[in-house]
C-alpha cells in the first residue's frame, strides 16, 4: 500500500482512493494525521535545542548562525 509525505497509508487504486476522499469530505475519518504526536515530539525537539543553546559558548553559536545565514544566501543566489 503506498504511503503518503507523513507515512500513512493510502489506497493504491483509484476507486479506493475515491472512496477514501468521500470518507474525509464526510467527516468519517480524519485527514490529518494524530495532533497530539507531533505536537510532543516538536515540544521535546524544542527544549533539546534550548538546552543545546544554553551549553554552547556564544562565539559557537556566532559560527553556527554565520554558516546557516551564508548557506541561505547561497540557496536564495541559485
Amino acid at each position: 500500500m503506498p504511503k503518503g509525505p507523513k507515512g500513512e497509508k493510502r489506497p493504491a487504486d483509484v476507486i479506493g482512493n475515491a472512496v477514501h476522499i468521500m470518507r474525509i469530505a464526510t467527516g468519517e475519518v480524519g485527514d490529518t494525521p494524530d495532533e497530539r504526536a507531533s505536537g510532543a515530539a516538536a515540544e521535546l525537539g524544542a527544549r533539546g535545542g534550548k538546552a543545546r543553546a544554553e551549553k554552547m559558548s556564544p562565539e559557537r553559536r556566532a559560527e553556527i548562525a554565520k554558516a546557516a545565514a551564508a548557506k541561505r544566501w547561497q540557496k536564495g543566489a541559485s
